[in-house]
C-alpha cells in the first residue's frame, strides 16, 4: 500500500463542499480541515504507485475549489502500537 499526504489550499468559502468533494474520490481515504498554512489535508492511499498521479492530479487538483497541493509520500508508517513494540524490554504492564 502507497500513502501520500496531500496538502490542500482551497477557496476559502467552499472547504466544507471541496473536503466533501475529495472524500468522495476513489483513493481517498480521510480528507481534514486543519488550522494552519493549509486548508485540508488528504490522506490518499492505493496499491500502485501510477494510481498517485491518477488520485492527486487527475481528481483532487481537478476538484473544483482546489488551488493548490503539496504531496508528500509516506515511507514508513509508525503508530503508537509500533512504537511500543520497539521500546519494550520484556516486562508486562504492571496495571
Amino acid at each position: 500500500m502507497i500513502t501520500a499526504i496531500v496538502l490542500i489550499d482551497c477557496e476559502t468559502d467552499s472547504i466544507p463542499e471541496v473536503a466533501e468533494a475529495l472524500a468522495s474520490l476513489s483513493g481517498v481515504s480521510e480528507v481534514y480541515s486543519v488550522a494552519g498554512g493549509v486548508d485540508l489535508v488528504a490522506i490518499v492511499r492505493v496499491r500502485e504507485f501510477d494510481q498517485i498521479a491518477e488520485v492527486i492530479a487527475g481528481g483532487i487538483s481537478k476538484t473544483a475549489g482546489v488551488l493548490n497541493t503539496d504531496t508528500h509520500i509516506a515511507f514508513r508508517a509508525y503508530s503508537q502500537h509500533d512504537l511500543e513494540e520497539a521500546f519494550a524490554i520484556g516486562f508486562t504492564d504492571a496495571d
